[in-house]
C-alpha cells in the first residue's frame, strides 16, 4: 500500500492562538492603540485589541487581549473602573486636562468649602446623566469628536446615563484636589471633574489620572511597556527605539 503525500501548509497559515489577557501599566503620554502597536510587535502577535480607552494623559491600567481571547474584551469594558487623580479648582482648560491651554478666565475659590466641594461630589454620585468632552474619541457626525474639536467646529454633546459608585475628594492641597472615583462603563473622569467645578460655583481641570483597577484587575498586578517587551525577547531593557510611542492621533 502506498503512503499518501502530507498535504503542504500554506504559508500563510497560523494555527489557533489561544489568546492570553495582559495587564499594561500604560505610561503618561501614549495613547492606547500606540501601547496596542507595541505589544503587537513586542510579543509578536497576530491578534490583539484592548478592553478600554485610556487617554494619552492618563497612566494605569490598560487591559489587553490576544488571539481568541478578543472575545472577551466586551466583558472587560463592561465591568466597572476605579480611577484616582488630582484636578484643580480655579482654571480650566477647553479638553478639561492639560492637553489643551488655560482659558484666559480665573474662577473663584475663596467661597469653597470642604463641605460644599462634598455636597457637589454627592450630587454627581449614583446613575446620573453625563456629557461627555468635546476632547474625546467619540463618534459625532461620522468623525471622533476630538478631530473636530480641534479645527475649531461647534460640537453638540449629548447627555448619557452612567453609575457613579464612589467620588471621594481629599481637600488637604486645596485648591489642588485628589480624588478617587469608582464608577461604570462610558463614564468619563474629566466630566465629573468639569461638573464638580461648576457645581461650586467656580472651575475646575484635571492634572492628572490613573486608572488603579478594572473589576478584580488591579494596576499593581501590570507591567509596564518595557519590561513586557523585555521578557518576550522583543527588546532589550533601556531599548530606547523599541519602546517610542507612534504618533498617531486615536485614542
Amino acid at each position: 500500500m502506498s503512503e499518501q503525500n502530507p498535504q503542504p501548509i500554506p504559508p500563510n497559515f497560523y494555527p489557533p492562538d489561544p489568546g492570553e489577557v495582559l495587564l499594561i501599566d500604560k505610561p503618561l503620554g501614549w495613547t492606547s492603540f500606540d501601547v496596542v502597536r507595541k505589544l503587537k510587535f513586542g510579543g509578536k502577535f497576530q491578534k490583539i485589541g484592548h478592553a478600554g480607552t485610556l487617554d494619552p494623559l492618563a497612566t494605569g491600567l490598560l487591559i489587553c487581549c490576544t488571539g481568541k481571547m478578543t472575545k472577551q474584551i466586551d466583558s472587560y469594558q463592561a465591568q466597572e473602573k476605579e480611577y484616582t487623580g488630582t484636578l484643580v479648582l480655579g482654571k480650566t482648560t477647553p479638553s478639561v486636562d492639560l492637553e489643551t491651554p488655560f482659558d484666559a478666565v480665573d474662577y473663584p475659590t475663596d467661597h469653597i468649602t470642604p463641605e460644599l466641594l462634598a455636597q457637589a461630589a454627592q450630587r454627581l454620585t449614583g446613575a446620573i446623566e453625563q456629557i461627555p468632552p468635546i476632547y474625546s474619541a467619540i463618534w459625532v457626525d461620522g468623525q471622533r469628536a476630538y478631530r473636530q474639536a480641534r479645527r475649531g467646529v461647534a460640537i453638540e454633546m449629548k447627555a448619557r446615563p452612567v453609575q457613579v459608585y464612589a467620588f471621594d475628594l481629599d481637600t488637604s492641597r486645596f485648591p489642588e484636589i485628589d480624588f478617587r472615583i469608582v464608577c461604570s462603563k462610558g463614564t468619563y473622569v474629566r466630566s465629573l471633574v468639569r461638573d464638580l467645578g461648576e457645581g461650586v460655583q467656580s472651575g475646575a481641570h484635571m492634572s492628572a489620572l490613573r486608572r488603579t483597577r478594572i473589576g478584580n484587575f488591579r494596576v499593581e498586578d501590570a507591567l509596564t511597556i518595557e519590561d513586557f517587551i523585555a521578557q518576550r525577547g522583543g527588546a532589550r531593557r533601556g531599548d530606547a527605539k523599541a519602546l517610542e510611542p507612534d504618533t498617531a492621533e486615536d485614542f
